[in-house]
């Protein structure tokens, strides 16, 4: 049930806009205002609550029920500046309230030490524009172990010998081991690798006003009906309407960011459901658009104070994108695993998340977890071995047969961030609402393919060593398609080499702020959104302090 929230005026300056509602977005919302701030949130796609969800697969996964629709707004590919991009899906992201936390897995591994400051130890890389991050992991742990209490996660302290120094506990134990994750475990510990339970963004025990987990099955790319998923919807709008000053606003498409002559942001310009154009006021503006979207508005939102975008004085929106890289293998086993039901993942393991390069050869690391993530229609089109046949009594017995044996391996690495990898706007193509479209530039850095072929064979051996019947890995290509959407408005010191400091605050524009995966200066190892959520803690209150000196108002 939505809870009833002030009714903003456009023409109140409200203290806070926030544009996007999901893992940053959020939480920006909940801390700011049930701190007294008065806040209205602008979210592109409409407000769904748990009743709106669905298991029906063409509606969610065809259809794009939670997703950015590509018919609306189209995008474009090209691998490097020199091509022409041509129209092509090129990422999925959230489009409702509460964003891509409404559907997505809900791995949630912080990241390392090393993540923070892992150029400083490796050195540079040829081709890359690698760099450390302003903040260390210890100032990042405080607002980690925040995350895990307060919007909630399930998982075992100290169960992995390479987990990162934390100040507390999980508030609730690891969600119960799958068939996948007992033959995942086994086969590690008999490669002396060592395997650990899921640190996972969903409820092993009930809270208040949300159910633990029931095992429906349909759970990466789908909301969740009883609130079991941690997702922003679940666990931080509600805090924030119930503090009686966020107004979340639906159906609002923000394409320019409003600044004054003196280049201070003034308020945000967006389409409503029916296409009109207002603009809501604000003291200060915050983007947690996405990695994708909120450097296109500041691209979009170039004026003759700031000629090549928004606060792209260095030059860096859009730019040193990463997508992490993925490898899957999948095997099929004798006995019945039954995975298809439940959460995607309970086992995982980090023994490669710091890789030595002068033995492997490349920059890099990661980790595997076992899983099974795939929906019937899914998995019937998708994962059956080669050679068998798709139609007929063949088909069918391979389905029945394959589909409660069957469980996959993925393997999580780093991105290193090229310049070049970027979002940018192509005139040439216009969304539905006239806006000229997101183009993806993006070619893998060789180091990203490499270790993406090391992770492929690493979860070959671990299947092998489980036994598996049969078992294969998917083609591992290069990336033209993203769903992490990483570093285009990294955070540093140096304004001729970043986007924003390390309070969040832009150099250029001193009460715009940005907090969502673009803020990011280095990929981790492929699972982003706990870090981009601890980003948000931390960020509103750098952000407060800031406000109560005055200095976003001056």
């Amino acid at each position: 049930m939505k809870i009833d929230q002030p009714k903003y005026k456009t023409s109140d300056a409200v203290d806070f806009v926030i544009v996007g509602s999901g893992a940053a977005g959020g939480v920006l919302a909940k801390e700011l205002s049930t701190n007294g701030f008065s806040v209205v949130v602008l979210e592109q796609g409409p407000y769904l609550t748990e009743a709106d969800f669905s298991h029906d697969e063409i509606k969610v996964l065809h259809e794009d029920l939670l997703t950015n629709h590509p018919k609306l707004q189209p995008n474009t590919f090209r691998k490097t500046p020199q091509d022409t991009a041509k129209p092509q899906r090129a990422l999925v992201y959230g489009r409702a309230v509460g964003g891509t936390s409404n559907h997505f897995t809900a791995n949630f591994w912080r990241f390392h030490e090393i993540d923070f400051k892992e150029r400083s130890k490796v050195g540079p890389i040829a081709g890359s524009t690698f760099s450390d991050w302003p903040i260390t992991y210890a100032d990042l742990e405080p607002y980690y172990s925040k995350v895990e209490w307060e919007v909630g996660v399930s998982g075992l302290a100290g169960a992995s010998p390479f987990d990162p120094p934390r100040s507390k506990p999980y508030p609730m134990p690891p969600l119960p081991v799958k068939g996948s994750g007992v033959i995942f475990e086994r086969a590690a510990r008999k490669l002396g690798w060592n395997p650990f339970p899921a640190p996972m963004a969903i409820l092993s025990q009930p809270r208040p006003g949300r159910s633990a987990c029931v095992n429906c099955g349909f759970c990466l790319a789908f909301g969740c009906e009883v609130k079991a998923k941690s997702s922003s919807l679940a666990s931080m709008i509600p805090l924030a309407e119930r503090s009686g000053k966020c107004e979340i606003r639906p159906n609002s498409y923000v394409h320019k960011i409003e600044v004054d002559e003196r280049g201070r942001a003034t308020g945000a310009v967006y389409f409503d459901e029916k296409k009109n154009v207002h603009l809501q006021k604000a003291k200060a503006v915050i983007l947690s658009a996405n990695g994708a979207e909120t450097p296109r508005l500041l691209l979009l939102s170039a004026s003759n104070k700031f000629p090549d975008g928004l606060a792209n004085s260095s030059g860096y929106v859009g730019k040193n994108l990463m997508f992490n890289t993925s490898a899957v293998s999948v095997g099929v086993f004798d006995e019945q695993l039954n995975d298809y039901k439940g959460f995607a993942v309970s086992r995982i393991l980090h023994d490669f998340y710091e890789l030595d390069a002068n033995k492997v050869g490349f920059h890099g690391g990661g980790g595997l977890d076992a899983r099974f993530d795939m929906t019937p229609i899914g998995f019937a089109l998708g994962a059956l071995p080669a050679g068998t046949p798709r139609w007929g009594k063949q088909f069918k017995a391979a389905l029945a047969n394959n589909f409660t044996r069957t469980f996959e391996v993925f393997g999580h690495g780093t991105s290193l961030p090229v310049e070049n990898n970027s979002f940018s706007v192509d005139s040439d193509v216009k969304d539905a609402w006239g806006l000229p479209a997101l183009r993806l530039t993006y070619k893998d850095h060789p180091d990203d393919l490499k270790l993406a072929h090391w992770l492929a064979d690493r979860s070959t051996e671990l299947l092998d060593a489980a036994g598996a019947k049969q078992k294969w890995t998917f083609p591992i290509d290069e990336q033209q398609f993203g769903v992490h959407l990483l570093g285009t408005c990294r955070m540093g010191n140096d304004p001729k080499a970043s986007v924003i400091n390390p309070d969040h605050q832009t150099h250029d524009v001193k009460n715009l702020f940005l907090c969502d995966g673009s803020s990011l200066v280095t990929s981790g190892r492929g699972q982003p959104t706990m870090t981009i959520m601890a980003l948000a803690f931390r960020a509103a209150d750098r952000i407060m302090a800031l406000a109560k000196q005055g200095d976003l108002t001056a």
